[in-house]
């Protein structure tokens, strides 16, 4: 998003911008299912679709199923390189009549518009996400943001009924400033959240990298003269177009270091399958290499490698586990393993977002435990860090364990318990690490699969929507 006209850039800011220059572009994109019917796509793009999936998809159009009024289709042509050989990466970016089967889910998953104190802005946690992009390189069919993406209507706190919109610069700036003034007058709480200092920030979207250097450079400077500590990117771009981190962006980032050197740069990077990064042979077999590991592509190799000869850069990976495209122990084995070998840190895996046709793309939840768990035998240590994830709405809980014996003496565990842990808190996170115990249901895929087997709930993350405990009637 550009600066918004309310907002006066600093001297200092205003040097770093001059500073900056954009890059220059060719994604060749293609949007909508149009050019795929019409035979106007390249040659080689063709046969992509097959008549049947685009008849079966047009099909919809105009229904209360369309699917392209669900998630507009759009892919680039370094990711359908990747995908023509790679089903998992096709059930990525095609699209398909599962997806509108059952359209129940949240409009507001995560019910993010309970926490927006301003346009565009997410204040959940101890961090604040920004929407600064409202589309993507390419377009995941399992997105946690398809009401965004998408432009849907969203009925807000105040019964108002609008999309959700972008944040502006000046707004979110004399936010941060107002939230720390406050809290730094109130002895380091916030007066009514109970929270303390922002300090970090999470750019967000859609893709920040879709965004100018000149537009992103603008949101860096003005978070960091702001007092933001460290910002976070949020990108997909890596897998979908890995020459977005050019010498422009990088000599970008280099100024802005160098103007503002205490400000932490975190790139969060979504590789969902090693198939997104790693070539193969003429068999559809990851290529070795001599002195260990396996050959990466040369533009993400080399993007990646830029950004880690920055040591004030962190890269972090974080994924959904999601049906058909990376629920394979033995992907995730490869993937963590390559990602941690070329300095990409594993931080999340997450179960399946309650968004609208959420049911076309999560794996249950006990079966996503065990998906991870097996793809982290036989990894280091290091290696092996990332955790599972799943967004409740009272904040981001891990699902810690799955018991796979029952525990005698306790009615509703007979068939084992599933423990969630509350990491992060909607709040001032009171109730971090406190966890929420249920029998075991094997065909969950969202909380409420569980609502009929609350055996704890310490972290009360049913107890929020007045569901009993098992058993507790019949006491």
């Amino acid at each position: 998003m550009a600066q918004s006209e309310k907002y006066a850039p600093s001297d200092r800011e205003q040097s770093f911008l001059d500073s900056v220059v954009n890059g220059k572009y060719n994604r060749e994109i293609i949007s909508g299912i149009k050019k795929f019917i019409d035979g106007a796509s390249p040659e080689d793009m063709k046969e992509f679709y097959s008549k049947e999936e685009l008849a079966a998809i047009t099909a919809l159009d105009g229904t209360d199923r369309d699917i392209q009024a669900r998630m507009p289709i759009k892919i680039t042509r370094h990711y359908f390189e990747q995908a023509k050989r790679s089903k998992s990466l096709q059930t990525l970016v095609k699209a398909s009549p599962k997806e509108t089967y059952d359209l129940d889910g949240a409009e507001d998953p995560g019910k993010q518009l309970s926490y927006s104190p301003i346009e565009g802005m997410i204040h959940k946690y101890e961090l604040a996400l920004l929407y600064v992009a409202s589309t993507c390189s390419a377009h995941c069919r399992f997105c946690y943001r398809e009401e965004l993406i998408a432009k849907k209507d969203i009925t807000r706190e105040d019964g108002t009924v609008a999309p959700k919109s972008l944040a502006q610069i000046g707004e979110v700036v004399n936010y941060i400033h107002d939230h720390n003034n406050a809290v730094a007058a109130n002895g380091g709480r916030h007066p009514k959240t109970g929270r303390e200092k922002l300090r970090e920030v999470l750019m967000s979207g859609g893709d920040p990298m879709v965004l100018g250097n000149k537009q992103i450079a603008a949101w860096l400077s003005a978070l960091a003269e702001a007092g933001i500590e460290s910002i976070r990117i949020g990108t997909k771009e890596l897998a979908f177009f890995p020459d977005r981190f050019d010498e422009t962006f990088l000599n970008m980032l280099d100024g802005f270091h160098e103007m503002y050197p205490e400000t932490n740069l975190r790139i969060m990077v979504h590789f969902n399958h090693p198939d997104e990064f790693l070539q193969k042979d003429e068999h559809g077999n990851y290529i070795e290499i001599d002195a260990g590991g396996l050959k990466w592509l040369d533009n993400t190799k080399q993007s990646v490698k830029r950004l880690r000869q920055r040591n004030w850069i962190n890269i972090d990976n974080q994924a959904p586990i999601i049906n058909g495209i990376n629920n394979d122990p033995d992907a995730l084995r490869i993937m963590q393993r390559e990602l941690k070998r070329n300095g990409i840190e594993n931080h999340y895996f997450f179960c399946g977002r309650d968004i609208v046709g959420h049911k076309a793309f999560n794996v249950p939840i006990e079966e996503a435990w065990r998906i991870l768990n097996e793809s982290q035998k036989g990894l280091s240590g290091v290696e092996a860090h990332a955790r599972l994830s799943i967004t409740h709405y009272k904040g981001k809980t891990e699902v810690a364990a799955v018991t796979e014996e029952p525990i005698p003496g306790l009615k509703g565990a007979e068939n084992g318990v599933v423990i969630f842990k509350l990491l992060r808190s909607s709040a001032d996170a009171p109730d971090r690490c406190k966890v929420t115990i249920v029998g075991r249901n094997p065909d969950a895929i969202w909380f409420s699969g569980y609502d009929d087997r609350v055996l704890m709930d310490e972290a009360e993350l049913y107890s929020m929507y007045d569901i009993p405990l098992f058993g507790a009637a019949a006491a």
